[in-house]
């Protein structure tokens, strides 16, 4: 699920620095994290993730969109679900991870898939509003810079298009936030950040505009669907 390069250089919006996470991860872990999930991946995260990817899929298809992109594919746990008609192109950072996703599509999907390719997803290939709509599953707290990720999902979604990510952000003050602060420094081995705010990604204007759909178990993923044209 990953896609990715620097967070020290994270951008300002209303004249505040997002809340970044205080590790930032590099290309290189990632790849190497995920070499490591790539076999059993779908058995560790498959089952806690489902919700949220479901959630996800679900706004996917109730949308008249038929382009789609999916950031951060992973081994494909989302594509047998993308309904008939829908033209799915998907990219990760981990050729192991796109292996498994490979062979997932020649079992047999409903959708149409354009393409599975190994691309970091701050730096995109493709061209300007090549998508009616672009999703990424649990990948904002992997990127290390994750306002370069959504600056190049609304480069990459015409105008008047639609970003969806579900991801797990940081909890309030209690409990659940101090065992996210204390799982920070397994940033690298996990290949995710556990401590990772909304505000990293989305800027005050984003966030004024996207709705937020809580998933389960127990809240810990949020489903966030953005206009594209929001700033």
């Amino acid at each position: 699920m990953p896609a990715t390069i620097d967070q020290r250089e994270g951008g300002r919006a209303g004249g505040q620095a997002p809340a970044a996470p205080a590790r930032p991860l590099d290309a290189a872990s990632v790849r190497a994290a995920y070499r490591r999930w790539a076999g059993v991946y779908d058995s560790v995260f498959g089952l806690v993730s489902k919700p949220g990817r479901m959630r996800a899929v679900a706004a996917i298809n109730a949308l008249p969109a038929e382009r789609i992109l999916e950031v951060g594919v992973g081994t494909g746990l989302a594509l047998p679900h993308y309904a008939a008609g829908k033209r799915v192109t998907g990219i990760d950072l981990s050729p192991e991870m796109l292996a498994v996703a490979e062979r997932r599509v020649r079992a047999g999907v409903a959708a149409t898939i354009e393409g599975l390719h190994e691309m970091d997803a701050e730096a995109m290939t493709f061209p300007e509003a090549s998508f009616d709509a672009a999703v990424a599953m649990f990948v904002a707290s992997v990127v290390p810079n994750p306002r370069r990720l959504m600056a190049e999902m609304r480069r990459v979604v015409r105008p008047g298009g639609t970003i969806l990510m579900v991801n797990h952000f940081l909890a309030p003050p209690g409990l659940r936030r101090g065992i996210e602060r204390a799982m920070a420094p397994l940033s690298r081995i996990l290949g995710w950040h556990p401590d990772f705010a909304m505000e990293s990604v989305l800027t005050p204007g984003q966030m004024a505009a996207a709705r937020f759909e809580p998933c389960p178990p127990f809240g810990l993923f949020t489903l966030v669907t953005l206009p594209r044209d929001a700033a």
